[in-house]
């Protein structure tokens, strides 16, 4: 793909560089859920912020009422709350479809998906969430998937579902609608790009309904959002997040299905492709991954095999969920919050720039103390003044010198 090359296989010091989400928690209340909604759904906390403000002040609610004087002090005269009213709304929206947010402090957020640098903070989900807490493999596809294609997406989601894993897609024609049709009886999970009440494409509606029921669906959306064109590869971002290995079953060489790839290698997941016959256009993108170091994969064994040594932490079926070992967070009350001065917050913009820069060159640079700098940085994100690109990666927003 010009311009889009399609992912190398993750080296092993890829598939371990995770950043801790905040350490789970028993099941928030609806005071709580309220709160961290409100956090979310307000002026420029992003899923970096929103983590750190929560592992800074011990909650949602101390973090919100810090979020005026934070905004200010990062050189904003105000910044949008959001109203608990706009919340609730939202809340009750949710329960009239049946379905509930999970946030990335619950002990039942995929634990996959919560070890990456910046997660969702937030998921809405529906039906059965302790297929979250179980092993995932993504198996993806062309939307105009072949016959032998489809059959091929059968034959991989029974053998591993049957091995115990969940098999997760985005619900799409062809090969996603296959892959969980024949996984609806040991787990499947479609991650949707719009709200769970979204129906697309019209004739999944009834797989949409059973997989609601019998395993289950996720988007990061609220109910009622309709999917627009830029969304789709924002919900292959958490297939692939979700899941320890993705396997490709065709795909042509400009595909969503390839975004979906090339983020799980990103995110330091395993890429599997089956390969398919050189003159068909959908085995174009899946023999090129293989070229580019996708392992290839003609058989159920072959993804099983190689994800067996990853099997030791994971929970196995319908039992209780064993979250992946996670740092200690940084937790600070608000009464000892540190005070940048002037002059250091100066020397702070003056070490950024449209460059993205990693948080331990910013510590050398600047010589300031770390807690320091990670409250500094919350206050200028806070006021629309640094962008975060992920891997502890900051730089200047093009407005925000």
């Amino acid at each position: 793909m010009p311009g889009h090359p399609p992912p190398r296989q993750p080296t092993p010091e890829a598939r371990t560089r995770l950043t801790p989400a905040p350490l789970p928690q028993a099941p928030l209340d609806a005071a709580q859920s309220l709160a961290c909604l409100r956090l979310i759904r307000s002026d420029h906390v992003g899923p970096v912020t929103f983590r750190e403000l929560i592992n800074h002040f011990c909650g949602a609610g101390p973090a919100l009422a810090a979020l005026p004087d934070l905004a200010h002090r990062g050189g904003r005269q105000s910044i949008r709350v959001c109203p608990e009213a706009q919340a609730r709304a939202e809340l009750e929206a949710a329960d009239r479809i049946g379905a509930r947010p999970l946030f990335t402090i619950e002990p039942s957020y995929p634990p996959a998906l919560a070890a990456l640098e910046a997660p969702p903070p937030l998921l809405y989900v529906k039906g059965d969430v302790s297929r979250l807490t179980r092993p995932m493999v993504a198996i993806v596809g062309a939307r105009n998937g072949s016959a032998a294609g489809q059959k091929l997406a059968r034959m991989f989601a029974a053998r591993i579902g049957g091995a115990g894993y969940v098999i997760a897609s985005g619900l799409a024609r062809g090969i996603d609608a296959a892959a969980h049709e024949a996984a609806l009886e040991h787990g499947t999970v479609a991650v949707l790009a719009g709200g769970l009440d979204n129906v697309y494409p019209p004739e999944n509606a009834d797989l949409q309904r059973r997989i609601g029921e019998r395993g289950c669906l996720i988007s990061e959306m609220p109910p009622g959002f309709v999917p627009r064109a830029q969304d789709f590869p924002r919900r292959n971002r958490i297939i692939s997040g979700i899941s320890l290995g993705i396997v490709v079953v065709e795909a042509a060489r400009r595909s969503g299905t390839l975004i979906t790839a090339r983020a799980g290698a990103d995110q330091g997941r395993l890429v599997f492709a089956v390969p398919g016959h050189p003159l068909d256009p959908r085995a174009e993108g899946t023999n090129r991954l293989i070229k580019d170091g996708a392992t290839i994969a003609t058989d159920p064994l072959d993804v099983l095999e190689v994800l067996a040594p990853m099997r030791p932490h994971a929970p196995p079926a319908g039992g209780q969920a064993i979250a992946e070992p996670r740092a200690e967070a940084t937790l600070m009350p608000a009464g000892d919050l540190p005070v940048l001065g002037d002059r250091d917050r100066e020397r702070l913009l003056a070490a950024l720039g449209p460059a993205p820069v990693d948080i331990d060159a910013l510590v050398r640079a600047t010589g300031l103390p770390v807690r320091t700098l990670q409250i500094a940085l919350i206050e200028l994100a806070l006021a629309g003044r640094i962008e975060r690109h992920g891997q502890q990666l900051v730089s200047l927003a093009p407005d925000g010198g």
